[in-house]
C-alpha cells in the first residue's frame, strides 16, 4: 500500500513537473498534449525511468525472498536482502528474467487475463528453479 501511495506522489510531481498545476479538459485534449508536445514527451520519458525503478525495486527485493521464505526458516529482512544480493549479482540474467516475465504477463492479460492461468504456474515453477539455481542450497 504504500509503494502505490509512492507511486501516485511520484506520478502527480512528474506531471506537475511538466504540463503544471493545469489539468487537460478532456482525456483526448490529454491524449493530444501527451504525444505532441515536448512536455508530453517528457513526461512518457520521466515516467517510464521511475516506473522502471518501481519494477527494478519490487523484482529485486521479491524474486528470490518468497520462494526463500517457503523453503528456508529465515526472516523477510534476511530473504529481501538476500534476493537483492542475488539480482545485482547477476544483473544480465535477471533482467531478461525481468523482461520474460513482463512479457508473458502481458501476453497472458491481453488474452482477456485466460492465458494468465497458463502463465502464472509456468511463471512460479520457473522462480523456484531460478531460486534454487542462484542461492546454494
Amino acid at each position: 500500500m504504500l509503494l502505490y501511495i509512492a507511486w501516485l506522489f511520484l506520478a502527480q510531481l512528474i506531471y506537475i513537473g511538466t504540463f503544471g498545476t493545469d489539468m487537460p479538459i478532456s482525456i483526448p485534449d490529454f491524449w493530444t498534449l501527451l504525444v505532441t508536445t515536448r512536455q508530453g514527451a517528457g513526461l512518457i520519458i520521466y515516467g517510464l525511468g521511475v516506473g522502471f525503478l518501481f519494477a527494478f525495486t519490487t523484482m529485486a527485493i521479491s524474486v528470490v525472498a518468497f520462494p526463500l521464505l517457503l523453503d528456508k526458516p529465515v526472516s523477510a529482512a534476511t530473504a529481501v536482502a538476500i534476493s537483492f544480493r542475488a539480482v545485482t549479482a547477476n544483473l544480465l540474467v535477471m533482467a531478461l528474467w525481468g523482461i520474460s516475465v513482463a512479457v508473458l504477463l502481458a501476453i497472458g492479460a491481453l488474452l482477456f487475463l485466460v492465458g494468465l492461468a497458463a502463465v502464472l504456474p509456468i511463471l512460479g515453477h520457473a522462480t523456484w528453479h531460478i531460486y534454487r539455481k542462484v542461492v546454494e542450497p
